[in-house]
């Protein structure tokens, strides 16, 4: 009965944890940011349809996205995308990007490795922050997290109702590792928040036209419900080898 009910606890913990991982992995609310730089331009690449060069190659031609400002320019990240648009200056940075009436002057461009930034349009950019070497280290982590996370669910599955005292440990263990994969992804997050020039970042696509601007920046909900998730798959997974220990015990 006890063995029983601490599994109860375990998989609620564990569903918790894990559905907290995938919101945090799936939505683009890590870093919110704001500043009074003025207009942003990005450069995207367009291709136009049957327009070939010589050898029959496509022709790539770019062209630069600017948006007029009102008076604060928002900046919101995550893994998937980085977007950009205009605020009124009284408007509260985090709750603004939750709103779904975001003006159409918004503009994401892919953000599969953030945090750490990137060099756009030219190479070297002249923006272009050393720590950049470290983005692939935080992609590679959140991804393994999750598969780490997803994988210890599916074992722990397999082993209702109590079939195997080697699959609820397995399990856990997977927990675990999903646990300390994403306090290491929170922990080199926190590390380039407070360490890198976040500033520089913000403004990199802008250059050096803005030396002056004041940038606020905050960790946003994404990087809140994955710090909430870490101590609940942590103890879901100890609970599951404990539950795997006790089983094997029992016999």
């Amino acid at each position: 009965m006890r063995v029983g009910a601490a599994a109860l606890a375990g998989g609620i913990f564990g569903v918790v944890g894990i559905l907290c991982f995938l919101l945090a992995f799936g939505t683009d609310y890590w870093l919110v940011a704001s500043d009074n730089c003025g207009p942003y331009t990005w450069a995207t690449q367009s291709t136009l349809t049957g327009e070939k060069d010589a050898n029959g190659t496509e022709i790539q031609l770019v062209k630069a996205v600017t948006v007029s400002p009102l008076t604060l320019t928002l900046h919101h990240e995550g893994f998937f995308w980085r977007c950009v648009f205009q605020v009124e200056p009284t408007a509260h940075a985090v709750l603004a990007t939750l709103f779904t009436n975001q003006p159409e002057s918004k503009v994401c461009i892919h953000g599969y490795l953030f945090p750490l930034p990137v060099a756009l349009g030219q190479v070297p950019h002249p923006s272009y922050d050393a720590t950049a070497v470290f983005r692939g280290f935080w992609t590679v982590l959140i991804i393994l997290a999750l598969v780490s996370a997803l994988t210890g669910g599916f074992l722990l599955v397999c082993g209702v109702p109590f079939i195997s005292h080697k699959l609820y440990k397995l399990g856990g263990a997977f927990l675990v590792t999903a646990a300390c994969l994403f306090l290491s992804v929170i922990l080199l997050y926190v590390l380039w928040m407070e360490v890198v020039d976040v500033k520089r970042y913000v403004l990199q696509e802008r250059g050096d036209a803005c030396p002056q601007a004041q940038v606020s920046v905050f960790y946003g909900l994404s990087f809140m419900v994955a710090a909430a998730g870490v101590p609940l798959e942590l103890v879901s997974g100890l609970v599951f080898m404990l539950v795997g220990r006790a089983l094997y015990a029992g016999k």
